[in-house]
């Protein structure tokens, strides 16, 4: 039971009671769960969120018109999204912002340089102006594909998708919403969210459905979805960067390549360079998250450190199963 008014709690912890009345009367009908973070999960459109996450989507989905310029960086939560913000950011923007002291990414954290559609512009019934944007305009998205607004999945605007482990995933997910409860709230415990996880009630699950809905759009569509796994990013990242510069339309140069900035860009936005930058440790977004909970290890592999065998194996089967004959592995 939380002690602080609604008015008083960060927010991304308030929710019901900032819905718009259209919103309070979709979600009473919706099936619902216990929440990670929020009191509960709603499952809209197949996905389960909590409340003020589905007002933005359906805000979004309402009233966002895409450019076929723009590009939407696209992942389920804690599969490497704040790295790959600051990738493509400076990637997109290097002609604009060359990497010197002066860099956007040194003062400001890559969620306040790349907007969440549904979680910052167009959270809690907000309509922004985005008309002062500038062309390709670089949006991130949680939305599963056939939530997406209308105009994203009808242009020819591009979709970078990111997918990762899934034993990653939870244990990240897991620390990541145990740092945004307050201490009166408790800790969730890894047994009870991991049996959640696996029955898909997680923020925008079930995981598997997500990813293969991008996979499939990124198979027959490869000219508008980039389908990238983050090991293979962490495995090769310059060759990866050089990938999606080429399905952006902005392949590096034989002079940049020589000037090394392939490099540069990886470099300032390595895990070591942001964290350790003061706006990551002290800061927070304007939804009230610390900065510094966005930036846990960032390692492949790091499951083996928190799941039992069992919890590992039966993760292992489901994804098996979920991805069987798609040709799909994580």
């Amino acid at each position: 039971m939380l002690s602080q008014t609604s008015a008083s709690l960060p927010r991304y912890l308030q929710q019901e009671e900032i819905l718009e009345q259209e919103c309070i009367a979709l979600i009473s009908s919706l099936p619902k769960e216990k929440g990670w973070v929020a009191s509960h999960l709603y499952k809209y459109q197949g996905f389960w969120n909590p409340p003020r996450h589905i007002q933005g989507i359906m805000t979004c989905q309402e009233h966002f018109e895409a450019r076929d310029s723009d590009v939407f960086l696209v992942t389920t939560p804690k599969s490497g999204t704040t790295w790959l913000k600051a990738v493509m950011f400076t990637l997109i923007n290097r002609m604009q912002y060359p990497i010197n002291q002066e860099h956007p990414l040194l003062s400001k954290n890559p969620h306040d340089l790349v907007p969440f559609l549904e979680i910052k512009l167009y959270a809690d019934n907000q309509i922004p102006d985005l008309s002062s944007f500038k062309s390709p305009r670089l949006f991130a998205t949680h939305i599963p594909i056939f939530s997406l607004p209308k105009f994203v999945r009808d242009s020819s605007c591009k979709l970078v998708y990111l997918c990762r482990n899934p034993k990653d995933i939870f244990v990240s997910l897991w620390q990541f919403t145990n740092k945004l409860r307050l201490q009166e709230m408790g800790s969730n415990s890894l047994g009870e969210t991991f049996d959640m996880f696996c029955r898909g009630v997680n923020i925008y699950g079930p995981f598997w459905d997500h990813v293969l809905e991008y996979w499939k759009e990124s198979m027959e569509k490869p000219h508008k979805v980039f389908f990238l796994k983050y090991e293979n990013m962490k495995e090769r990242p310059a060759d990866n960067l050089r990938c999606i510069a080429e399905f952006l339309g902005c392949p590096f140069s034989n002079e940049e390549e020589e000037s090394g900035i392939v490099e540069q860009i990886l470099k300032l936005c390595s895990f070591d360079t942001l964290s350790n930058l003061e706006i990551n440790r002290t800061g927070r977004l304007a939804s009230g998250e610390e900065n510094k909970a966005f930036f846990r290890r960032g390692e492949v592999g790091d499951w083996k450190n928190h799941l039992p065998t069992e919890m590992a194996q039966k993760l292992d089967q489901i994804t098996e199963q979920k991805f069987s004959g798609t040709g799909l592995k994580l």
